[in-house]
């Protein structure tokens, strides 16, 4: 699953469980902009500074971003989409919110089957690598692992 961000730069953000998941990216490395709004001039960059990440408004969507993340509900996939495409993004990761059993999760991912059907079908005709689950932040928690493992081996 590490993989999956092989050859990612920068990740747009399209909402978020919790900040959690813009902060874990920046942590892992990546520069992170987040869409905190309806508005199109509603993104921050989040980054590392002193050990500590930090937020900024930054006004305007990244040129590129090679992974895409949408914690929106997916009558709004389309319009994610095309964010995706617009910023020649190779990957889309959605995240449900939802747990198996229905309830609200923070971390769920799960989705019903023709929900998913549908959603893959839309994503993969786009070009798009389509990823819904496991939730982001435990595969970047991984990621984060990998490279301490490899820098304390030196």
């Amino acid at each position: 699953m590490k993989e999956w961000f092989d050859g990612v730069k920068t990740v747009l953000v399209i909402d978020w469980p919790s900040q959690e998941v813009p902060e874990l990216l920046a942590l892992a490395g990546f520069n992170v902009v987040v869409n905190g709004g309806p508005g199109p001039e509603d993104y921050s960059g989040y980054e590392v500074k002193d050990n500590k990440v930090v937020s900024q408004r930054i006004g305007r969507r990244p040129e590129r971003a090679e992974l895409v993340y949408s914690y929106r509900p997916l009558s709004e996939l389309s319009q994610t989409i095309a964010a995706a495409k617009q910023l020649r993004a190779k990957t889309l990761w959605t995240q449900s919110g939802i747990s198996p059993d229905g309830q609200k999760d923070q971390k769920g991912c799960w989705l019903p089957d023709e929900e998913l059907r549908s959603a893959r079908n839309q994503v993969e005709a786009a070009g798009l690598i389509y990823i819904t689950e496991p939730y982001i932040g435990d595969v970047v928690r991984e990621l984060l692992a990998s490279r301490q493992q490899r820098w304390e081996m030196g």
